[in-house]
This record gives structure tokens, C-alpha cells and sequence, in this order.
């Protein structure tokens, strides 16, 4: 069965850095896009970042773009989101999700999500 399974999050101060992983399993990983999303209390669900297959392509949030990186690593099977200069705003539950087959930098979301991990910035 698909699973993913979030990890990395955690209590950090204004800002801080935090890498989260997202490990899969179930799949063949390399062959689909993946993406980071998260929920903040009373806000909606809002995509983060998106990567392709290959990790060649990747796009962003543009509140972001500057401080989060994506990455993954296929012999693996974990996808990353490396996290810099934590804003309260950051605050939310970030979720891995799995993409579309074969698919570029701006994939569809599919059913496929993790329970997620908990990043809370607070002073």
C-alpha cells in the first residue's frame, strides 16, 4: 500500500531552520512527482513546493521562494523540505503528498497524503 510518512517538524524560534523528510514507500517513487503542502489553524490547505520526477523541476509558494528548498533523493525514496529563516506565519501542519505519474514541476495533488508533521515558530 502507498505510504507516506512525514518527520522533521518541531518547536523552533523566529528565525530558525528546519529539514523536514517525508519517506515512501509502497510506489515507485522515482517515477512520480511529489509536493509539500500545509495547513495553518483556521486557513486553508496551501501547496508549499512541488518537485518533478526527476527532481529536475521545482516550484514554490511565492512567499516562500527564498527560504524553503526542495529536494529528493530516489535511491532513497525521501523527499525533503529544507526550511530557513522560520516566520510565525510558518506555523502549520506540513503534509507530503504524492503527485502525478511521470509528471513535471506542476503536478495535480493526488489522494495520497501523509498524517503529517507538526512545525510550530514561536518566540
Amino acid at each position: 500500500q502507498v505510504q507516506l510518512v512525514e518527520s522533521g517538524g518541531g518547536l523552533v524560534q523566529p528565525g530558525g531552520s528546519l529539514r523536514l523528510a517525508c519517506v515512501a514507500s509502497g510506489f515507485t517513487f522515482s517515477n512520480y512527482a511529489m509536493s509539500w503542502y500545509r495547513q495553518a489553524p483556521g486557513k486553508e490547505r496551501e501547496l508549499v513546493a512541488r518537485i518533478s520526477w526527476q527532481g529536475r523541476s521545482t516550484n514554490y509558494a511565492d512567499s516562500l521562494k527564498g527560504r524553503f528548498t526542495i529536494s529528493r533523493d530516489n535511491a532513497k525514496n525521501i523527499m525533503y523540505l529544507q526550511m530557513n529563516n522560520l516566520k510565525l506565519d510558518d506555523t502549520a501542519v506540513y503534509y507530503c503528498n504524492r503527485g502525478q505519474l511521470l509528471s513535471g514541476s506542476d503536478t495535480q495533488s493526488s489522494g495520497f497524503w501523509g498524517q503529517g508533521t507538526q512545525v510550530t515558530v514561536s518566540s
